[in-house]
């Protein structure tokens, strides 16, 4: 089994007034990769460089042990589940309408697990796609792409527009089919708490440039919340850190938990708070 499920090296994409620059990021088989990042970060230029929908202008990226330029990449497809931000269904067809379109797309088609997930997600059968709402569209995809034998889901944006109760089934989905070790996701939301609650990795772009890619674990021992007299905050080491406000009765300061003083405290900080951050000290 390979190592990992993707590696992109050096992915560059040039647009006129955009640049993905530069960008590096390994996803483990069996794990879970959140990408993050602002509107026009380059998420979905990443995404679409990975299945194929753009061509980069440098970069290798490996997909399940196979080159996406390869003339093998076709059949890898089999192996790979795509939800895009918008799904895509002929609009006048129902959920057993596209149950028997995808049987001649995909040579391994599970029919019984796609009408289970169809009847988990409460999908009406009597319905058409354009009159779906759009949590049911983006359930629907989501079962297509859980129902042809995938080892590696991506899923850009798959959670956006959703109800709380809705992202929470569709997350806990996301869970179990990674309980599968051979199973992996790369899913891009600007929800962070919904990635906070399911990645094992974390990668962060900000203006097409990568600014980091760790453990969500290791993110979360780095950096820290700690409140402190206005005395104490002066006496830190600039960079120890990233950001801090003024509370009326102190300073509240997120740091880097390695340069603090011996005896100051810091509270976990979310993974939210440290993106912020980093893209506001990006900016200096």
């Amino acid at each position: 089994m390979e190592e990992f499920a993707l590696r992109i090296q050096n992915l560059t994409k040039r647009y006129k007034g955009f640049t993905l620059d530069d960008v590096s990021i390994a996803l483990p088989t069996g794990c879970i990769l959140g990408l993050i990042g602002e509107n026009g970060a380059g998420k979905s230029t990443l995404i679409k460089s990975v299945i194929g929908g753009v061509k980069p202008d440098a970069g290798v990226i490996e997909v399940l042990g196979c080159d996406n330029h390869s003339a093998d990449f076709t059949l890898k497809k089999e192996e790979i589940g795509v939800v895009l931000d918008e799904a895509c269904f002929p609009n006048a067809l129902t959920v057993r309408q596209v149950n028997l379109m995808m049987r001649d797309v995909y040579r391994g088609w599970e029919e019984k697990t796609f009408l289970e997930y169809a009847e988990r997600f409460a999908l009406p059968s009597d319905k058409v796609f354009q009159d779906f709402s759009r949590g049911m569209k983006m359930k629907l995809a989501i079962a297509a792409a859980l129902s042809h034998g995938a080892r590696l889901l991506i899923l850009d944006e798959a959670t956006s527009g959703l109800d709380p109760i809705v992202r929470d089934e569709v997350l806990d989905v996301f869970n179990e089919f990674t309980r599968e070790a051979s199973h992996s996701i790369l899913i891009s939301s600007h929800i962070v708490s919904d990635l906070e609650k399911v990645c094992d990795y974390i990668a962060f772009l900000h203006k097409g440039r990568l600014l980091f890619c760790e453990e969500k674990d290791l993110l979360l021992e780095q950096y820290g919340l700690a409140t402190l007299r206005r005395e104490a905050f002066e006496a830190l080491d600039k960079k120890a850190v990233l950001s801090a406000h003024d509370t009326g009765y102190g300073v509240e300061a997120l740091v880097r938990r390695e340069l603090l003083p011996a005896g100051i405290k810091a509270e976990r900080a979310s993974i939210e708070s440290i993106i912020i951050a980093m893209a506001k000290e990006g900016k200096k």
